[in-house]
């Protein structure tokens, strides 16, 4: 079982922790109801009950916002996956189902994900810390899902992140209209057959 990842942030208290949260779900409700655009901080600020000032504090600028935000919804959907863990026996199988699980929950918030993911696609340097984050929590995911006895080999990390580029590919055509589900699907599967090839040669 992989480490539980935790979003990069100052250690916080819980007054603190509990502000944090109160944003980011004044943010995911915004971007929610009108995608990327709709998020403006004066009004995550206000939904939030804090001052404009204390956000920019949390989060230097809307980029910074939505990442966290994407974040949030990772750790979340982490959570949901360990406590219905996927059915398949195979991990090359276990892992497409968990993507496309995954993929299905963002589905049901289209505005949403593409809020995150827009921001995703403009964060720089100063967001590098964030997305990272995100980075590892799909590394997460991917590697609950496998379940592997012993840890992954660099073979097995590389698939990884193939595959963790490939979802995010696959994520960002669909938001653009220019793959449908059934097509996502099939990427998803056909990348994930390489957790098959880069498993370990059993031992004689």
């Amino acid at each position: 079982m992989t480490a539980e990842v935790k979003p990069a942030a100052l250690q916080l208290t819980e007054r603190q922790e509990a502000r944090r949260r109160r944003i980011l779900h004044a943010s995911a409700r915004l971007a929610s109801r009108g995608g990327f655009d709709a998020v403006q901080m004066r009004e995550v600020a206000e939904n939030s009950g804090v001052a404009l000032g204390t956000l920019y504090r949390y989060f230097p600028s809307k980029v910074h916002l939505l990442v966290a935000t994407m974040q949030d919804q990772l750790q979340h959907m982490h959570e949901t996956l360990r406590k219905r863990p996927p059915t398949e026996e195979e991990p090359a199988a276990r892992v497409a189902q968990t993507l496309m699980r995954a993929f299905r929950a963002l589905q049901r918030e289209p505005h949403l994900a593409d809020a995150m993911v827009r921001a995703l696609t403009f964060a720089d340097r100063s967001v590098s810390p964030e997305v990272d984050t995100v980075s590892r929590l799909t590394t997460a995911i991917i590697l609950d899902a496998m379940g592997l006895a012993d840890s992954p080999t660099p073979e097995q990390l590389s698939a990884v992140r193939v595959i963790e580029h490939t979802w995010h590919s696959a994520l960002i055509t669909w938001l653009s209209g220019r793959a449908s589900i059934a097509q996502v699907k099939i990427d998803i599967e056909t990348v994930c057959r390489l957790i098959d090839l880069t498993a370990p040669a059993p031992a004689r």
